[in-house]
């Protein structure tokens, strides 16, 4: 059976595998999109170095500036055709995304040692050296400011969650029970 979503949304914790997801769907014929990017492209643009602070910052700014729902809008007028939308993490996103025919939100995690061990593994600049700064910051992406990341609101909203504490085969029949 063939999926009636013509748009995923993703949410969930940091090294959870969000990215791991969005390729998968990738492979299924969706067309990736992630928030994140157009912070990375805000930071470009202000020749900033691409790391989680200056995500989590710049990413707060804009939504402060513009409205909550600014990285939504921005990718949707990028979005031509069925996609994943990776990096949701503010609940007026999730609500902008609601608004456009055939939305539905997955949510994905798993235990947050090994959640660090996988971003430690992907080599990017995580601004956490420790597990204990991994959890910290983590708890940055929690905050309820309204414009600010509500990861744990989106994570609440999802129409489906999936857990990815095994391998990345157990992850993938995960996926494709969800479509």
């Amino acid at each position: 059976m063939k999926p009636t979503f013509s748009l995923i949304g993703l949410t969930g914790t940091n090294g959870s595998g969000k990215g791991e997801a969005a390729y998968f769907f990738k492979e299924h014929g969706y067309n990736p999109f992630s928030l994140s990017d157009i912070i990375r492209d805000e930071l470009r643009h202000e020749h900033k170095e691409i790391n989680r602070d200056n995500l989590i910052q710049m990413g707060n700014r804009l939504r402060e500036t513009y409205g909550a729902d600014i990285l939504a809008r921005r990718v949707m007028d990028r979005i031509k055709r069925k996609a994943v939308i990776d990096s949701i993490r503010n609940p007026k996103e999730v609500e902008f995304f609601r608004k456009q025919k055939d939305f539905i939100l997955l949510a994905i995690d798993a235990p947050i040692e090994i959640r660090y061990t996988r971003v430690i593994q992907r080599g990017r600049n995580e601004s956490a050296s420790t597990l204990q700064e991994f959890i910290a910051k983590e708890e940055e992406e929690m905050d309820q400011r309204e414009k600010g990341q509500q990861l744990d609101s989106c994570i609440q909203m999802a129409d489906y969650r999936v857990t990815n504490e095994g391998s990345l085969e157990d992850f993938h029949k995960k996926l494709e029970r969800f479509l």
